[in-house]
């Protein structure tokens, strides 16, 4: 079943994938491996950001600022340092960041200290996937094109179905479902001691520097 996590991955697959690689001394293929097993750790952990009203409150304002942030853009701008990723990872994971490092180390063979510049670069793609998927998956093809399949997790939606904080919520426990199926130990070492400790990312992502290195949405 298509995933929100596998779409970023195969997107993120030939030269955005290279770029990981040389950057952190691995091979391409190491690097797509790594990238698809940091991806559900990462989504996944965000809902369980959004399971309350008001975390998806705050995080669907976030991602409506930043619909138009270009995900090729958003990676250059995080391999060159800008933008907040560890500010992200800060509020998804809270006082479990380390032990995040450590579990994603050690499932993809990285070691701590290259999964975590690897969920670095990873967490401002990852709210600017989201946040196209959110904004764009309806949006109605232009005359003559044909139309496009809806986003992973949004199949059956309709005009009418706007996005939402509820759908925002509704989409992101699906992802934390497949990811769960797919990733169980690593999610359960890391999701289970979330709690009270991870932050309000939405608020966060409103302040100041753009967190994905790119300017909000007008």
């Amino acid at each position: 079943m298509a995933t929100l996590s596998n779409d970023l991955a195969t997107r993120l697959e030939g030269p955005p994938a290279q770029q990981i690689a040389e950057r952190l001394g691995i091979t391409p293929a190491q690097a797509s491996n790594a990238i698809g097993t940091a991806l559900p750790l990462l989504l996944g952990s965000l809902g369980r950001n959004a399971s309350e009203p008001q975390g998806a409150d705050q995080l669907f304002g976030a991602l409506q600022e930043h619909r138009d942030a270009d995900i090729g853009n958003v990676l250059d701008a995080s391999l060159a340092g800008h933008g907040q990723g560890g500010a992200i990872l800060g509020h998804v994971f809270g006082d479990r960041q380390e032990h995040a490092d450590q579990a994603l180390g050690q499932a993809t063979g990285l070691g701590q200290d290259k999964a975590h510049m690897l969920l670095r670069w990873l967490a401002p793609l990852a709210m600017a996937y989201l946040a196209k998927h959110m904004f764009d998956a309806r949006q109605t093809a232009a005359p003559g094109a044909p139309a496009q399949a809806p986003a992973p997790g949004m199949a059956g939606a309709t005009n009418a179905t706007a996005p939402s904080p509820q759908v925002l919520g509704d989409v992101l426990r699906q992802e934390a479902v497949h990811a769960q199926q797919q990733h169980g130990g690593l999610l359960d070492s890391v999701l289970g001691g979330l709690g009270a400790n991870t932050g309000a990312l939405g608020s966060l992502l409103k302040k100041g520097e753009s967190m994905l290195g790119t300017p909000p949405a007008p």
